[in-house]
């Protein structure tokens, strides 16, 4: 009997493993995508992507897979696919889809890839209180704002040289679901964030209570609430 608990858990331990995995084929899925020029399936994959991602690390802490599954690294395992995901893939939707001006496609891909390293690196890069410590290398979320806002090459220019330079600065960012302060209006705002998104994303054509600009302007909403969490825990630590 206690053979077969020992093999149950490590089968739990493998599945959730397996479950952040397949994040991996998430973005495959996304990459293919993106050099048949479908903008759309690309960030519905790199969306799924990331819910597995924001759900796996719970999984994850509940059942205990670092004692269940001790020869299997999951923190090693996350940063891979989240490299795939979070910076290959949106550096090359930057370059396939000229989203900075002439001259510097290949250029800024490639600050991305690097500063991205750093980020991936930095054994200082989450707080005690799971804020992150400079930029994130959310590059996925960065593009996703390019694509719904459909700005300028040369705004989308600038914004990734910021962001590139927010790496090294210890700017906080906040984790939608792991930081404790005001969490259970984060998870809400990220809910609502992310089902104004998929909204925005696929354009559906379904005829709906609320219409497009309605839905933007709550997912502006969102996207401020965010930002006045950063700003406001940033000006806090820095004074």
């Amino acid at each position: 009997m206690e053979f077969m608990k020992v093999n149950k858990d490590q089968i739990s331990a493998w599945g959730v493993h397996a479950f952040t995995g397949s994040g991996a084929i998430l973005g495959f899925l996304a990459l293919i995508s993106i050099l048949n020029n479908d903008q759309t399936g690309a960030f519905l994959w790199l969306g799924l992507a990331l819910l597995v991602d924001g759900i796996d690390g719970t999984l994850a802490r509940r059942i205990g897979v670092e004692e269940k599954a001790p020869n299997l690294d999951g923190i090693i395992l996350d940063s891979i696919v989240d490299y795939l995901n979070y910076v290959i893939n949106p550096a090359l939707m930057i370059y396939w889809f000229q989203l900075v001006p002439n001259g510097f496609e290949i250029i800024m891909p490639a600050i991305i890839f690097g500063v991205s390293l750093y980020t991936f690196i930095n054994v200082n890069m989450k707080t005690d209180d799971y804020y992150f410590r400079g930029f994130p290398a959310i590059w996925n979320i960065v593009v996703l704002y390019f694509f719904i806002l459909n700005t300028n090459v040369w705004i989308n220019l600038i914004v990734i040289i910021i962001l590139s330079i927010l790496t090294f600065i210890p700017f906080k960012f906040v984790h939608p679901l792991r930081v404790k302060s005001y969490r259970n209006l984060t998870i809400f705002f990220t809910v609502i964030w992310s089902a104004t998104t998929l909204r925005l994303v696929t354009k559906s054509e379904i005829n709906l209570i609320i219409n497009d600009t309605i839905v933007l302007i709550i997912w502006l909403i969102c996207t401020g609430y965010f930002s006045y969490i950063c700003l406001n825990k940033s000006l806090k630590d820095f004074s």
